[in-house]
């Protein structure tokens, strides 16, 4: 007995938490599935109807809304926060002698969880009480910044606080890679007379390009999944200007009860993190086996 423990002891110790993830995350992804295609209203059916929910989703409005804003806020998000992590991380490269401080600051909003952040933005930017009225109250009375209750300018208040929140980690991530690159590349480079700005575009990001493709993976699949920030920030409001899929989601489930459509919109959800993360695996799993 003591010898078949001994031999099996990882299984058994890895067989709950193998069964509880078999059951509520795979289990549920199908049980997701199979909702999507019948006709659940507030209570779940398992008459399966087809694609009549997809159909429904993709005439929906709303729904068109909430994919415009993902591709607004998706690219937006990415670009800056990758843009803005490479140059801190750059910045940081240098050995300045404050780094400590500064990297510090610059990682501290990753320890918030994303309803902090957006309970913190929707005070500055409220313009009773943030940034609108504090320039008002510097004497500048015809100074507006109103993005957040304005629709045509709401999504970007989402931006904004989302590359806060992420752009600490994206240069964490960079500053890792910068810091990887073998040193006596960079010093026989020098010694040839090659400026500094052209060993790093033509010598040193070129070779974190796997580094990139990490952090477009992550601020991808954060993208997608927003949820709690917009919830925090905008409410997914004025009206529906700041809806994305997982707010789309939500209501559907909890405020309209009306859960095929939920599960509709969280099965696209997946199937575009899948295109994203999937590629990203095979070409990882290939180049190991390579």
């Amino acid at each position: 007995m003591s010898e078949w423990l001994e031999n099996h002891l990882p299984k058994v110790v890895l067989a709950p938490s193998f069964i509880a993830v078999l059951i509520f995350v795979y289990g549920f992804i199908g049980w997701t599935a199979w909702v999507s295609l019948t006709r659940s209203k507030l209570l779940p059916k398992y008459e399966i109807k087809g694609f009549i929910q997809y159909e429904r989703l993709f005439d929906s409005p709303r729904w068109d809304t909430a994919i415009n804003n993902l591709y607004v806020f998706g690219a937006l998000f990415i670009v800056i926060a990758m843009v803005l992590g490479l140059l801190l991380a750059i910045l940081l490269d240098q050995k300045i002698r404050v780094e400590g401080a500064i990297r510090t600051i610059y990682l501290y909003p990753m320890a918030l969880s994303m309803i902090v952040t957006g309970t913190a933005w929707k005070w500055i930017l409220n313009p009773g009480l943030g940034i609108e009225a504090m320039v008002q109250g510097w004497g500048f009375p015809n100074f507006k910044f109103d993005w957040l209750v304005n629709p045509d300018y709401a999504i970007y208040t989402i931006v904004i606080a989302a590359i806060w929140q992420s752009s600490g980690f994206v240069m964490a991530l960079f500053l890792a890679g910068l810091r990887s690159v073998d040193g006596e590349i960079i010093k026989a480079a020098q010694v040839d007379g090659i400026p500094t700005w052209r060993i790093y575009t033509a010598i040193i990001i070129p070779s974190m390009a796997p580094i990139f493709l990490s952090a477009f993976i992550v601020l991808a699949h954060l993208a997608i999944k927003s949820f709690d920030l917009v919830i925090a920030l905008t409410g997914g409001g004025p009206g529906y200007a700041t809806d994305l899929p997982a707010t789309y989601m939500y209501a559907m489930a909890f405020s309209r009860g009306d859960i095929g459509q939920a599960a509709a919109s969280a099965m696209i959800m997946m199937l575009v993190v899948f295109a994203i993360v999937v590629p990203y695996l095979y070409s990882e799993l290939r180049a190991k086996n390579d």
